[in-house]
């Protein structure tokens, strides 16, 4: 039996019954949205459209405006590099294929400027939760499970990673590192 909260919950960990590696990564993104957006994961009286966090966070990031999802209550007292960089982490981290995600590795080289950011798609194909698999209730306010499942859009690979202090190839050892670029 898997245990879990809704929200921190990976699709595919819902649907098949069975945490990861690739699972964890994917409620340590969620937690980073949470942190750069100042709200839970799932929100049922923010409306339809912005219930799920990691969906509306994804869909700003589309239209070029992340910065926007950005806990409101810190009244534009950030470091933006830093903020979008956290955001970007975590929908990487929440990417819908879980073969995508990075390891938890490649994360703090991304987070620390050791690593350039993924290059991600500008949208996901499907949902994270409200259409492939979870639904909430307008009643009890609680995701219920769906068996739907989806699919997603794949990046390629189109460099090494660098620092200041050395360059480093990224091993492909998890196809997640195809997301890295540098230029």
């Amino acid at each position: 039996v898997l245990a879990g909260t809704y929200g921190y919950l990976s699709p595919e960990a819902a649907t098949r019954g069975k945490a990861s590696r690739e699972s964890d990564v994917y409620s340590f993104g969620v937690v980073a949205l949470e942190i750069a957006c100042g709200r839970k994961a799932i929100e049922p009286s923010l409306g339809e459209d912005n219930i799920y966090l990691v969906d509306w966070v994804w869909e700003l990031y589309g239209i070029g405006e992340v910065l926007k999802a950005c806990d409101s209550r810190l009244y534009g007292e950030f470091n933006e590099k830093e903020i979008e960089r956290l955001m970007i982490v975590g929908l990487w981290c929440t990417h819908i294929d879980h073969v995508q995600r990075p390891m938890i590795r490649q994360v703090v080289q991304v987070l620390n400027f050791d690593a350039p950011l993924p290059n991600l798609p500008l949208q996901m194909i499907g949902s994270t939760y409200n259409t492939s698999f979870y639904s909430v209730s307008s009643k009890s306010k609680t995701p219920d499970f769906a068996t739907k499942t989806s699919t997603s859009s794949n990046s390629t690979f189109t460099g090494t990673g660098s620092s200041s202090q050395s360059s480093t190839a990224f091993e492909v050892i998890s196809p997640s590192a195809a997301l890295l670029n540098t230029y």
